[in-house]
């Protein structure tokens, strides 16, 4: 049982000293001030000093190894550290220095000043006394620096006004550096006036914004830390001194009408950014009418101002970003003496502190995006592009009560050429670039369409580590505004006017490999909706091929497809949205594998380099290649084809196995679009008792006499669609698989309804034949369209086999159809 406690015991205490240790910072940067000057001597702490200044710092890594502070160059300096003194002859800091009371200490610290007006105040005897305390000490420069009128006062009514000075910076407890936790606030022992305590990551330790510039000098009746500055009485909060201050009147204007003044009175640690009057003044007037006239947007920019936080200037040593209470960030930093904000000298005058956070005044108003129009958005790299959207009208469109969405390129996109346009064609590429409703990169999906103000539908793609819009993908920079997004992107982004197949007809470069498509009666594949990628060998990559060769391929047409279909792959893939330097696997409709990455901005495809990439075709993608792909495992069993690859193709050694043969590649991995119409029926009747031949498409195709008279009842099931789309959930990509089923009841009413599809083979022509021979004389059939009836001598050229010719048939039924369910489902696949 004793050891049990003992082990509770100890298992206690150990916790205590980490939930200290993780808030004495100050003790956390000593301790690492020693370890850089353990080659001094004993107990020595290393400083950087502030060239040009008396600053010193127990440094974070971060200064040290920058060398400099506030982006000032410092100079490294070796002291004893607090507690410890030297002794002649002997290195470093042996010994350690004398305790005595809090009086004593004073003049151990080199508080002097301090120390004299402890005495001449009448202090010195209760601080020799009884007691526990801490003395927060002015140094003796920070006495210096004290306003001097203030300071004669206090000289001049030592016994009152100095006592009661001093007393404001004690405490009637001891409060080691690592008892001061941050937004802690304590008494002091003047008229219990507040002392907001602020201790900070990087070490630094202030009280009312004086920073503890010497800690945790023991002495027997407590503990002295010496401050950089004379502590002043606190007692208004943050919105008291807005109320009376008569150069923040626009900015108190601006908090009464957005209702955030109130939350300045409440109990806090805020910091203010105060912009002067003067600053509201420097901005344009139609802005801040803008502003000040919406509610939301003035409620956004004075919010913008403030942290949740207590900043003080002499916290500050580097750049750090800080949430607003807007939700928004600013980056406060510092430059010498002075503050920054985002990266700009702007504070008029530091260290305001009152009983709810600290005041810092500022010749500058912060506006929020969120506070902006979203033409207002746009940076320095985007200047090209909102500068031609004013120049040419179009700002003028963007309504502050619309929702609007910016794709905005950057400045190098816009080429001399571009800018030389005609001012009309050049509108209509910027119309193209703004988007009619509000869209967020979390919205943002793969397969998603987007309307222009101009009326042109643009394609989002999203990859792994992109997101594109038609052939230009996004850098970083979105940013949202009052009404709308600014989205930054790499190129200026052209949608596709023409199919693959058209792109092809209309570039002389691509004639060899677009006849060679066409041999394979792959053509109707680049003309069809779709999403595709096509690698395109120019004209360059045929040079040695002769007639016959290009007759010798044509005739083996399922070689020819196979060879063809390596350079298609499904889905649409832009060169610039791949990840850098990354290899890219794609399955391509022949089955093999093409190996993609982008080196230098440069499409390679099987470590072949792309001539052009990124033509965007209204079905896919083309990328131009100068060569012949060919898949490596591929074996090749014919000695001329082998021949002819050999010409063509010099980068890969092509395999030969003697008689191998290529698979068959169905036509059955593209969807076919079923054209449906309506037309009034041609009708001849040679037997009163058949009206016409129904030929029913479900899959494979059916046949039924439908006599004069009846009317049928038929539930159709369409085929599934299964669509698979990626969509942008909390900033990452999740794939979303939806399965749609249309199913619908029809009635056959008195006119036809038909569909044109592909049909043939000798089944469906002996079913043909034996309907025909039991009770049909007359076939009525549409062939392309254009509907005739087949007299006796094409029946009899169909029965002897000569109709496979007539391959488009269709299905003719009495009577209009007419819906009288439908039913449409879509499920989400897991």
């Amino acid at each position: 049982m004793k050891s049990f406690f003992l082990f509770t015991f100890s298992t206690f205490l150990l916790s205590a000293f980490e939930q200290a240790a993780a808030s004495a910072h100050y003790d956390k940067i000593l301790t690492h001030s020693r370890i850089r000057a353990r080659d001094q001597g004993p107990n020595v702490c290393a400083l950087q000093q502030v060239m040009g200044t008396k600053k010193k710092y127990f440094s974070t890594c971060r200064n040290w190894y920058q060398g400099a502070i506030c982006g000032k160059k410092a100079t490294v300096l070796y002291e004893c550290c607090p507690g410890y003194m030297k002794m002649d002859g002997m290195r470093g800091c042996p010994a350690v220095a004398p305790i005595d009371h809090v009086y004593g200490t004073l003049g151990i610290v080199g508080a002097t000043s301090t120390q004299q007006y402890s005495d001449i105040s009448k202090l010195r005897e209760e601080i020799e006394g009884r007691g526990s305390f801490t003395f927060f000490a002015p140094s003796n420069e920070a006495w210096e620096q004290l306003n001097s009128e203030i300071h004669r006062n206090l000289i001049d009514n030592v016994n009152i006004e100095l006592y009661n000075a001093l007393h404001h910076h004690m405490v009637n407890k001891r409060m080691l550096t690592k008892d001061l936790k941050n937004g802690m606030t304590l008494v002091s022992m003047y008229n219990d006036q507040k002392l907001l305590i602020n201790h900070y990551p990087n070490g630094v330790v202030t009280v009312n914004c004086a920073r503890v510039i010497h800690g945790n000098q023991i002495a027997t009746n407590g503990v002295v830390h010496v401050i950089d500055r004379v502590l002043t009485a606190v007692g208004n909060t943050i919105q008291d001194f807005i109320e009376v201050e008569d150069d923040l009147s626009s900015l108190r204007a601006a908090a009464i009408t957005s209702d955030v003044l109130d939350i300045l009175g409440r109990p806090g640690h805020y910091t203010l950014f105060a912009p002067t009057n003067e600053a509201f003044e420097s901005l344009p007037r139609g802005i801040l009418e803008r502003i000040m006239g919406d509610k939301v947007a003035s409620e956004a920019l004075v919010k913008f101002h403030i942290l949740n936080t207590l900043q003080c200037s002499e916290a500050i040593t580097g750049g750090a970003v800080y949430e607003t209470l807007e939700g928004n960030t600013v980056e406060v930093g510092c430059d010498g003496e002075s503050l920054t904000v985002n990266g700009v000298k702007m504070v008029k005058r530091k260290d305001i502190v009152t009983s709810n956070g600290v005041i810092h005044l500022i010749d500058k108003v912060l506006i929020p995006d969120s506070a902006k129009q979203v033409i207002e958005l746009g940076g320095a790299q985007q200047t090209t592009f909102t500068d031609l959207v004013a120049q040419l009208g179009l700002a003028s469109s963007l309504r502050p009560e619309g929702q609007y969405t910016l794709l905005a390129p950057l400045n190098g996109a816009f080429s001399d050429d571009t800018l030389r346009m005609d001012q009309r064609l050049l509108k209509k590429i910027l119309q193209n670039h703004i988007i009619k409703v509000k869209v967020g990169l979390n919205e943002l999906y793969n397969g998603q369409e987007l309307e222009t103000i101009g009326g042109k539908l643009l394609r989002v793609f999203v990859y792994r580590t992109a997101v594109c819009i038609e052939n230009s993908c996004m850098v970083r920079g979105s940013k949202e505004g009052r009404n709308g997004f600014i989205h930054i992107f790499r190129q200026i982004i052209n949608p596709a006017e023409k199919t693959l197949h058209e792109m092809l007809r209309n570039d002389k470069r691509f004639s060899v490999f677009l006849s060679l498509v066409k041999a394979a009666d792959l053509d109707d594949v680049l003309s069809r909706p779709g999403q595709w990628t096509l690698f395109v060998p120019t004209n360059d990559a045929f040079k040695g091929l002769t007639d016959d060769d290009k007759d010798i391929l044509i005739r083996d047409k399922n070689a020819l497809r196979n060879i063809l279909l390596y350079h298609l792959t499904q889905g649409v893939f832009i060169a610039s949205g791949f990840e850098p330097g990354v290899t890219n696997i794609l399955k391509t409709i022949q089955g093999g594998k093409l190996y993609l990455k982008t080196v230098n901005d440069t499409l390679v495809v099987n470590e072949l380099k792309s001539r052009e990439s990124d033509l965007m075709a209204t079905n896919g993608v083309i990328h131009v290649i100068d060569k012949l792909l060919y898949p490596a495992d591929l074996p090749v069993g014919n000695d001329q084809l082998l021949t002819i690859l050999k010409k063509l193709i010099k980068y890969i050694q092509i395999k030969f196995v003697r008689d191998s043969t290529f698979k068959e590649i169905p036509l059955t991995f593209y969807k076919i679009n079923i054209i449906e119409s309506n037309v009034q029926p041609i009708i001849r009747k040679e037997d009163p008792s058949i009206t016409q031949l129904t030929k029913l498409i479900e899959g494979e195709p059916e046949f039924k006499i439908v006599r004069e008279g009846e009317t049928i009842t038929k539930v159709i099931h369409g085929e599934p669609i299964i669509k698979t789309y990626t969509k942008i959930i909390d900033g990452r990509p999740v794939e979303v698989t939806e399965k749609k089923v249309t199913e619908e009841r029809i009635i056959q009413g008195p006119e036809i309804k038909y569909t044109r599809i592909t049909a043939g083979g000798s089944d469906n022509e002996e079913k043909l034949k034996k309907l025909l021979e039991e009770e049909v004389t007359k076939v009525t059939k549409f062939i392309e369209g254009d509907g005739h009836l087949l007299e006796d001598e094409e029946i009899k050229r169909l029965l002897q086999g000569a109709g496979t010719e007539y391959t488009k048939v269709t299905k003719v039924i009495e009577g209009e159809p007419q819906i009288i369910e439908r039913e449409i489902k879509k499920v989400h696949l897991e």
